[in-house]
């Protein structure tokens, strides 16, 4: 698939998946994808664990609440480690959000679909500790985000966009009507 195709085919795809699985080659391809990202000053702060053993997938789905990704045969979890790269900033949300976005475009282009589940498992009641502790995460990294990987049931639906006009423009936006 042409990259402008998977940019514009992605979704955040919230259905049913059909029970074929992942191939792990599928799935090393799409964490290559999302290692290549970007890093701020090469920090490298992204890491992932591929999850496509179906008794450890029940276990992540059983901490979840309200339930996400239930039918997927196969999740990437997404994790980070907060340092500083440059005197006193830390880049993690920017480097595992490059790494997550060339992930679902990757996800895409090879057929399968997934949503990118963050504050779902990271507000208040801290599903992201929970799962992170099934998966055996050492400390000094945090689970941040949980794509169920699958091929689709239903045929994902484009959201309604702004015009390009709305939310774009060229040598500044004096012009600009913000709505």
């Amino acid at each position: 698939m042409d990259l402008f195709d998977a940019i514009h085919a992605r979704r955040s795809y919230r259905g049913r998946f059909r029970a074929t699985p992942v191939p792990r080659e599928d799935l090393a391809r799409i964490m290559e994808a999302g290692l290549a990202a970007p890093s701020g000053c090469n920090k490298q702060t992204t890491r992932l664990i591929a999850v496509d053993d179906p008794g450890l997938l029940a276990r992540l789905r059983a901490v979840i609440d309200p339930p996400v990704g239930e039918t997927a045969p196969a999740a990437i979890c997404v994790l980070t480690r907060r340092v500083n790269a440059y005197r006193d900033r830390c880049f993690a949300t920017q480097d595992y959000a490059a790494a997550i976005e060339n992930m679902l475009l990757a996800i895409v282009a090879l057929g399968y679909q997934s949503c990118w589940y963050e504050g779902h498992i990271t507000d208040e009641d801290d599903i992201a500790s929970r799962m992170a502790a099934i998966l055996g995460v050492p400390d000094g990294l945090e689970l941040v985000c949980f794509l169920p990987i699958g091929i689709p049931e239903d045929a994902p639906r484009p959201p309604k966009k702004l015009p390009f006009s709305e939310r774009a423009w060229f040598n500044g936006c004096a012009d600009a009507e913000i709505k």
